[in-house]
Parts: C-alpha cells; sequence; structure tokens
C-alpha cells in the first residue's frame, strides 16, 4: 500500500475512506471553508513568486542586441514559419531543411507577430501587430512568458505534491532562481518550451491520480463491494469520469515531442507511473487482482492518450502539410529521392515520414566536435556550460571589461541535486512514498538515456537536460520538506512514548530554520552570478572572480 504521511513531506487529499460512511454535513461545511481560505492565501503567495520570477526574465529581455548562439537560427525560423508556413532560407530563397519539430519555433514566431521582426542580415524589417519594441523582445518574449508559467506550474505542482504552499512556493521560487533556467528564458532556444509541456504533463497526471482516487473513494463511501468481479466491483460513470486530465497529458507530450523529439523519453515513464498509481489506489480499495484489473481497465485509455499524442504532433506539422513549399513536400521538387510520394493526403504523409527518416539521421550521425560539448555525468556538476555570448567592449571603470550570457545553474542549486536524488531514494524508500517514485522515475526519464547514446561519441550540450529540472528541483523540495517536518513528527518514539508537541515543534522550527537558510544561501548564490546571467557589463577581475572552475567555465 501506497504511504501517505501527514505533512509537508507526505499527506494525500485523496486517500481512500477506511470504512463505509462519511463526515457530518456541517464539519463538511467548516472544513471546505477552511480548505477555501487556505486555497486563497495559497494562491496569492504564488501569485508572489510568479511575479519574482516574471521581473527576473521580462525586465531587460531585449538586451543584449542582435542574435545570440543559436537564435541565428530559431529566431529566423520562426519567422519563415510565420511568413511562410514553414522554415525558410530567405539567403537561397527556398525551404530550410530543418531538424527539430516546428512547435517552439511557432511559439516563437508568435512573438515575432506580435512585436515585430527584423534581420539586418537577410534586410527582413516587419512591424508588429502591438506596439514597437526592440526586434529581440519579438523572438525572446515567448520564452519568456514560457519561463513564467513553468515557475507557476512547480509552485502549484509542488503544492500538491507536499501538501505545503511553502514547500510549493519553495520549488518554484528555487526554479526561478535558476541560472540555467533564468537563461533559457531569455533567450529564443527550444528547450525552456519543451520543459514546459513536461512539466505539464506531469502536473496533469498529478491531478489525473487525484481524481481516479477521489472517484474511487466515492464509489466506496457509496457501498461499492471491489470484490465482486467484473463491472460490478469497479466504480461506474458516464463521460464525465473518462480520465480527462490523463488525455490532456497525452496532448501535452505531443506539443513536447513537437518541440524536441528528446520529449519520447518520458512517455514510457508516464504511463508507467499512471498504471502504477492505478495498481496502487486498487490496492487500497481490496481489489483481489489489482495488476490485472489496471491493466484491462487503463490500458485503453493509454491507448487513447497516445493517439491524441500523435494526432497533436502531426498537427504542429499543418504549415508543412498545407502548403507545398516545405522540405520534402513536394516529389516533383526533389527528383532524386524515389521514396516520395505526389499522392493526395497519402503522399503528404509519407513525404513527412521521409522528412521524419531523414532528420533522424542526422541526429544519429551527430558527431561532429563542439567547443562547448559536454557529456551526461558532468551535467549535474557544471562541467562545461556553454557560453551564449560574449563582449569585451564597453566602459565599466576598470581598464578590462567583460561581458558574457553563460547558460550555467545556480551553483549551490546544481551542485545540491545528487544528493537530494539520493536522499528522495532513501527517503522514499523508507516511507514507500509515491510522491518520491514519480520525482526519481521522471528524473531517470530524461537523463538516462543520454548516457546510453553517450556511448556513440554523439555531440551534446548541457542544455539538454533542461526538461529534467523542475524534478530535480523538486527532489531538492522532497529533502527540504522531510527535514521541516519528519515523518516521524507525532509519532512514537523512543520506548514506545509519543513524543512530546514541544519536541515536534521544536523539530519542526529547525526544520523550517535549516530550509529557510538554504533557499536564502541559493538567493544569494544567483545573485552572485546573476550579472553573467544576463550579459551585464562587469570589470574584467569581477567577471573572472565567478570563474570558480575556470577550465571548465571558460
Amino acid at each position: 500500500m501506497e504511504s501517505e504521511h501527514p505533512g509537508p513531506a507526505g499527506g494525500d487529499a485523496t486517500a481512500l475512506p477506511s470504512s463505509g460512511g462519511g463526515l457530518p454535513a456541517v464539519v463538511r461545511r467548516r472544513l471546505a471553508t477552511v480548505d477555501a481560505r487556505l486555497d486563497v492565501n495559497s494562491w496569492l503567495a504564488t501569485a508572489v513568486v510568479v511575479a519574482i520570477a516574471a521581473i527576473l526574465r521580462l525586465v531587460g529581455v531585449s538586451g543584449p542586441k542582435g542574435k545570440i548562439f543559436d537564435e541565428i537560427y530559431y529566431a529566423r525560423d520562426a519567422w519563415g514559419l510565420v511568413d511562410k508556413g514553414v522554415e525558410w532560407n530567405y539567403k537561397d530563397n527556398g525551404p530550410s531543411y530543418v531538424v527539430h519539430p516546428p512547435l517552439g519555433k511557432w511559439l516563437i514566431g508568435l512573438g515575432e507577430w506580435a512585436f515585430g521582426y527584423q534581420d539586418a542580415e537577410l534586410k527582413i524589417s516587419v512591424p508588429g501587430h502591438l506596439t514597437t519594441t526592440a526586434p529581440e523582445f519579438g523572438w525572446r518574449i515567448s520564452a519568456a512568458v514560457a519561463g513564467v508559467l513553468s515557475v507557476l506550474l512547480l509552485v502549484r505542482i509542488g503544492r500538491r505534491l507536499f501538501r505545503s504552499t511553502a514547500l510549493g512556493c519553495a520549488a518554484g521560487l528555487l526554479l526561478a532562481l535558476d541560472g540555467f533556467h533564468l537563461v533559457l528564458s531569455r533567450t529564443a532556444l527550444l528547450d525552456i518550451f519543451l520543459l514546459l509541456f513536461v512539466l505539464a504533463a506531469f502536473g496533469a497526471l498529478v491531478l489525473d491520480r487525484d481524481a481516479r482516487r477521489r472517484r474511487w473513494a466515492r464509489a466506496l463511501e457509496a457501498g461499492l463491494d471491489p470484490a465482486l468481479p467484473g463491472r460490478a466491483g469497479r466504480p461506474t460513470g458516464g463521460w464525465r469520469n473518462w480520465p480527462w486530465w490523463r488525455l490532456a497529458a497525452g496532448v501535452l507530450l505531443g506539443c513536447a515531442c513537437a518541440v524536441k523529439w528528446s520529449a519520447l523519453y518520458f512517455v514510457p515513464a508516464f504511463a508507467l507511473l499512471v498504471l502504477l498509481w492505478e495498481v496502487g489506489v486498487r490496492r487500497s480499495a481490496g481489489v483481489r487482482r489489482p495488476w490485472r484489473d489496471a491493466l484491462l481497465d487503463e490500458l485503453p485509455w493509454l491507448a487513447l492518450a497516445g493517439v491524441l499524442m500523435v494526432v497533436t504532433y502531426v498537427a504542429t506539422w499543418s504549415g508543412w502539410l498545407l502548403t507545398d513549399d516545405g522540405y520534402y513536400r513536394l516529389a516533383a521538387n526533389y527528383p532524386n529521392v524515389p521514396a516520395l510520394s505526389d499522392t493526395p493526403v497519402v503522399g503528404a504523409l509519407n513525404n513527412l515520414w521521409e522528412y521524419h527518416k531523414a532528420a533522424y539521421g542526422f541526429h544519429k550521425q551527430l558527431d561532429d566536435p563542439h567547443k562547448y560539448q559536454s557529456w551526461p555525468w558532468q551535467w549535474l556538476l557544471l562541467g562545461r556550460p556553454v557560453a551564449f555570448y560574449w563582449s569585451g567592449e564597453g566602459a565599466c571603470g576598470a581598464p578590462s571589461c567583460a561581458s558574457e550570457i553563460l547558460l550555467l545553474g545556480t551553483p549551490l542549486l546544481w551542485w545540491s541535486f545528487l544528493p537530494a536524488l539520493v536522499g528522495a531514494a532513501w527517503l522514499g524508500a523508507a516511507r514507500r512514498d509515491w510522491r518520491a517514485g514519480a520525482i526519481l522515475l521522471s528524473a531517470a526519464a530524461g537523463l538516462l538515456p543520454w548516457f546510453w547514446f553517450a556511448l556513440d561519441g554523439r555531440t551534446m550540450f548541457s542544455f539538454y537536460v533542461a526538461p529534467v529540472l523542475p524534478f530535480l528541483v523538486l527532489a531538492v523540495v522532497y529533502v527540504l520538506g522531510a527535514i521541516v517536518s519528519p515523518a516521524t513528527a507525532g509519532a512514537a518514539a523512543e520506548g514506545g512514548r509519543a513524543r512530546s508537541d514541544e519536541d515536534a515543534a521544536e523539530r519542526r522550527l529547525i526544520g523550517g530554520v535549516v530550509a529557510g537558510a538554504y533557499v536564502l544561501l541559493v538567493a544569494l548564490c544567483f545573485a552572485y552570478f546573476y550579472p553573467i546571467f544576463v550579459g551585464r557589463l562587469l570589470p574584467y577581475a569581477d567577471w573572472s572572480a565567478r570563474m570558480w572552475l575556470d577550465g571548465r567555465w571558460i
């Protein structure tokens, strides 16, 4: 049976009733009033954290000027999608061959459509549909919004997982104060959108778990006998009881895959989570064969979610499908590729498949050396961050100056990830806590496949870890929650005697001080490195002082 520890480190609002019947109506009303007040307070706290994230990501997002790092590709491809419906090579006046799906670039293009696009090299200058701003704002605003939304999601997901507004806000604040997340939120790259959709899919599955457990709880309170065979021993209901959040997760995973294919690594992990949770609720309810029944009941829904994922993914290619300009779109334009076809509908899908085969071949053979490449075992240690921007020009009051945007995680936070993963594994196993399992499985899904690809010497970069970042932060907060409110608080102590309320309160106070001090130190560390997250001009000596691992960070 799944552990349901009370307090910030545990608790489950959807725990199944241990016996029939329910609370008196007057008690239910009182509890509902208290919950409503608490929820209002939690949203106020959430708003503060999100406001901090928004200020950090939006203020000065137009700097530095011009396209930095891979913005040279994605900002241009995004404008091609807005202008032509497909990525477009304006130099050669033909379709571009690209190896990432279009959704992330569509989202970047939405900002360009709204606020305008300029490209001096290509001699493109198009006003936006909203207030005129610096052109960089147009191609960076979507990433900034995605970064803020991901902080919002993590606060609410953390609050649900840990049953604590304080811990939920701590998760969001740690993400907001992470330099890696900040840089990706202020740059027109794809990875922040990948992070957002993967996290949203995880959140939808957590809500699905809640909804399914409530469904079983209501049925048991109404007198359901889970020992009965077949449908008689299962909750019933019409379309209102469909797993809508699970289907939404399928759509969100389709969106994630339409940003980068690496989202596929999370699909089997999330499907396994759903099955484990469904088995758990049946076991808690007293179903005789929980595994068999869970597979029979839930596999069709998982299959439907998979269909929605595929349909969503293909729909994001609508610009390519509905025009004749895309790369490989018409066989007549590529006579040297015999596999292409111009048969209506079927031919378009066939050509899209051939396009995907060519892109997969590119990724599989990507082993060209790059000065900022790194290996998966270096990522959490900040072994080789990526420099997005560098300039030594400007007046800073010193003989020499430096301005850099370095894709570097806040060191104190990132160097906490490995101990936090170990701690979450230990605590989760000891408590048999589904929260730790969900966090660790999700983190493993996004990390471990890259170790396999490393065996082939594939060129990799630290930003590949982006979609794992929220789960790493959740692992840290899970351990902080255990420090703040140990599972044994209020339970039997030495000699079998209950620990006094004063002792438990003292433990919580000490744990709260430790957790608060940690978050404060992360904030101070973030503030120290902030100039190299946003490209602020510094005296060279001040910049050099921040290169703690100078052999790796320079």
